[in-house]
């Protein structure tokens, strides 16, 4: 699917049958020479199949283990099953994701998931570095709900944030504002004026003099929000997306014209950077995916091999750690292993 190929791209594939003991004890092999290990089962599940904490520490000291688990072991829902939508729900995201529709609903994009993904990167970075200066390992838990809730009250904890409160949650400038993509009068735009030079430029553009005042203020720029908002998206449907767009460079107002997902490899900053990279894949072809984002000096980062078939690399992985290819070809042969073709 075009997700296996967008997340397993760069990644190796050993399929093997943990329910099986020497498919465990092949396993362990592995966890002897490794530096990290990360699972997303529930915690009983990967206890009963001997791969908990305690059991690998005993294997590897200074191993850097690593849970993302739906919620918080030390809670009451700790066994229970957690996914994107759950995890949404949950955490208040869905309750804010659309504020002006009739109903909550779910961002469109697997935002929990891959947000605890990154949050799951930086913990094992972190211990890996604490590691590095003190020779130990650790067990590091990264929960979805709480890593969430965490993601949305960030901005959200408004009045929540005193004791005794002092209003209710929420960011009111983004759900009460208006603050959302408008029309002009031939496309969609997101037009941000934020700071008061910014808001005294657009209203001053707009001939909205009696604004300017507000605008300038930042306390009455947050009470009087919703009439600001409403003279931008009455001015933004009289003028087409390129006027605007134009305007917008030249009064230095952060503005971009709405892209739809089937729009953006034609982006023009997109195109000039290079984002998107054409390969072959042996199985489905040529595909398209987006480079890595981050540009390192010294270590550039880079698509270094295709997604895995199944298996693809169940070989060459148990054979670095230490099986001779009579002892992988026997765990194939009886079912522990599984050998994708290249």
């Amino acid at each position: 699917s075009s997700i296996f190929l967008a997340i397993n791209r760069s990644k190796r594939s050993l399929a093997i049958d943990l329910k099986k003991e020497e498919g465990r004890a092949a396993v362990r092999r592995l966890v002897a020479g490794a530096d990290v290990f990360v699972h997303n089962m529930r915690v009983e599940a990967v206890e009963r199949l001997g791969f908990g904490y305690d059991a690998l520490k005993a294997l590897k000291p200074d191993l850097v283990y690593c849970v993302a688990t739906g919620f918080g072991q030390e809670g009451p829902d700790r066994a229970r099953p957690a996914f994107d939508d759950v995890i949404q729900a949950a955490s208040g995201l869905a309750a804010v994701a659309n504020v002006y529709a009739e109903r909550p609903d779910y961002v469109s994009s697997l935002i929990a998931d891959k947000t605890t993904g990154l949050a799951l990167c930086n913990a094992v970075l972190a211990a890996l570095f604490h590691r590095a200066r003190t020779r130990e390992g650790q067990y590091v838990e990264t929960p979805m709900l709480e890593t969430m809730a965490a993601f949305v009250l960030a901005e959200h904890m408004g009045g929540m944030t005193f004791e005794p409160r002092e209003g209710g949650a929420g960011y009111a400038r983004l759900l009460r504002g208006g603050r959302r993509p408008m029309r002009t009068k031939d496309g969609w735009l997101a037009l941000l004026p934020y700071t008061a030079e910014h808001w005294t430029a657009f209203v001053s553009e707009i001939g909205r003099l009696d604004l300017v005042a507000v605008a300038t203020d930042r306390v009455a720029r947050n009470k009087h929000i919703q009439e600001l908002y409403g003279a931008m998206r009455d001015a933004l449907e009289r003028r087409t997306t390129e006027d605007w767009l134009a305007t917008c460079d030249r009064l230095d107002i952060p503005a971009t014209r709405l892209y739809e997902l089937d729009d953006l490899p034609d982006h023009p900053h997109l195109v000039a950077t290079g984002f998107f990279e054409t390969q072959e894949h042996p199985v489905v072809g040529k595909v398209r995916m987006t480079r890595p984002p981050t540009r390192f000096e010294k270590s550039p980062a880079a698509i270094t091999r295709h997604a895995p078939q199944l298996g693809e690399h169940t070989r060459e992985i148990l054979g670095e750690a230490g099986l001779s290819e009579t002892d992988v070809a026997a765990l194939v042969e009886s079912g522990v292993a599984r050998v994708g073709a290249r």
